[in-house]
C-alpha cells in the first residue's frame, strides 16, 4: 500500500499565502482603470489628446509615467489629483484653456522632466510655480497671448533645466538673474515677444553670451523696429552707460555754486550774530560798573550812619567820667 506524500511545511506556507492574496480585495486606487475617453498602454502612457475634455481626467493609474491631455478645453490642473502621479516624467498640457498655475499644482512631481504649457491663456508665472520641479529638463510656454510677467525667481530652483522656450507671448521685459544661475541651461527661445528696447532690458542681452538663442528673429516693439543684434546691444550700452555731457557738467557747476553761496551766506550770518552778541555783552557790563561804584561808596568807614571801629573785637571805650584816672595813677 502506497501512501500519498505529505506536503512539506514550505509548500503549505506558499498555498496559504496564495489563498490570502487571492481572497483579499485589491485597493481601488491601485487597480484604477483608464480614464474615460483616454487610451492607456502597457508603457504607462495615458493618451487623452483631442477628446474635448473640460476637466482633468479622473481614475488615473497611479503608475502613469506619461500623460498627454493636449487639444482639449481644460481650464484647471487640480493639485490634489495631479500630485498623486508622483512617477510622472512627461506632461503635455498644450492647447487648452489654462489661465493660471498655482504654487501647489506641481508640488509632488519631483520626477517630471518635460512640461508643455503652450497655447494656453496664462498671464503670470509666480516665483514658486515651478519650484518643486527639481528634475525639469525642458519647459515650453509658447503662444500664451496674455503672458506678460515672469517673476525674476521663476526658474531659480530648476537647476536641471536645459531648454526654455517662451516665444510668442506678451513679454516686454525679462529678468534673467535666475537664468544666469542655471548650470545646465543651453537653449532659450525668446522670439515673437514685444520686447522693450529700454535700459531695463539691457541685461537680457547677456543671454547671448551664456546660452544659444533659438530663432534669432528677435525684435523690439513697434516703436523700435530693431533686431536683437550687436548693433542694438552697442546702442543700448552707449545709451545706458553714456559718459558725462555738457549738461551734466553745467549741472555740477550750478550745484557747486549753490553750495558755495550757501556756505558764504551762512558764514556771514554767523559773523553778524557773533558781533551783535559781543556788543550786547559789552553794553551789559558797562551798565553794571556804576552800580558797583555806588555799592563800594556805601561800604565800611564811610558816612556818619555807617561809622564803625577798625577792630570789631576791641573792648568798648571807658566812660567819660573815668577818662583821667589812668593819668593820675601814672603821675603818682
Amino acid at each position: 500500500m502506497c501512501l500519498a506524500p505529505q506536503p512539506s511545511a514550505q509548500s503549505l506556507r506558499l498555498i496559504i499565502l496564495l489563498i490570502l492574496v487571492m481572497g483579499v480585495a485589491p485597493s481601488p486606487a491601485l487597480t484604477a482603470g483608464c480614464p474615460a475617453r483616454c487610451v492607456c498602454d502597457d508603457q504607462l502612457v495615458v493618451q487623452c489628446a483631442g477628446q474635448h475634455l473640460t476637466t482633468f481626467p479622473t481614475e488615473m493609474p497611479l503608475s502613469t509615467r506619461q500623460l498627454i491631455i493636449s487639444n482639449n478645453r481644460i481650464i484647471e490642473l487640480p493639485p490634489l489629483q495631479l500630485n498623486y502621479l508622483s512617477d510622472l516624467v512627461y506632461l503635455d498640457c498644450s492647447n487648452n484653456s489654462l489661465t493660471e498655475i498655482s504654487e501647489s499644482t506641481f508640488g509632488n512631481l519631483r520626477k517630471l522632466a518635460y512640461l508643455d504649457l503652450s497655447f494656453n491663456t496664462l498671464t503670470r508665472i509666480e516665483d514658486r510655480t515651478f519650484g518643486p520641479l527639481s528634475s525639469l529638463v525642458m519647459l515650453r510656454m509658447t503662444d500664451n497671448p496674455g503672458l506678460s510677467d515672469i517673476h525674476p525667481d521663476g526658474f531659480a530652483e530648476n537647476s536641471a533645466l536645459q531648454v526654455l522656450d517662451v516665444s510668442r507671448n506678451n513679454l516686454t521685459v525679462l529678468n534673467i538673474s535666475s537664468l544666469i544661475g542655471l548650470p545646465t541651461l543651453r537653449s532659450v527661445g525668446l522670439s515673437g515677444n514685444p520686447w522693450s528696447c529700454d535700459c531695463d532690458n539691457e541685461d537680457l542681452y547677456a543671454v547671448f553670451l551664456i546660452v544659444t538663442i533659438s530663432r534669432l528673429d528677435l525684435t523690439c516693439s513697434e516703436r523700435h523696429r530693431l533686431s536683437f543684434s550687436q548693433q542694438l546691444r552697442n546702442s543700448l550700452r552707449s545709451r545706458c552707460h553714456q559718459g558725462l555731457g555738457s549738461w551734466d557738467y553745467l549741472f555740477f557747476v550750478a550745484i557747486g555754486f549753490i553750495i558755495f553761496a550757501a556756505g558764504t551766506v551762512s558764514a556771514w550770518a554767523i559773523g553778524v550774530v557773533m558781533v551783535l552778541y559781543e556788543r550786547y555783552v559789552k553794553k551789559k557790563s558797562e551798565q553794571m560798573d556804576p552800580e558797583d561804584e555806588v555799592e563800594q561808596g556805601a561800604g565800611p568807614g564811610t558816612g556818619s550812619g555807617g561809622r564803625h571801629d577798625a577792630n570789631p573785637h576791641a573792648p568798648p571805650p571807658p566812660p567819660s567820667g573815668c577818662a583821667s584816672e589812668p593819668t593820675e595813677l601814672q603821675n603818682l
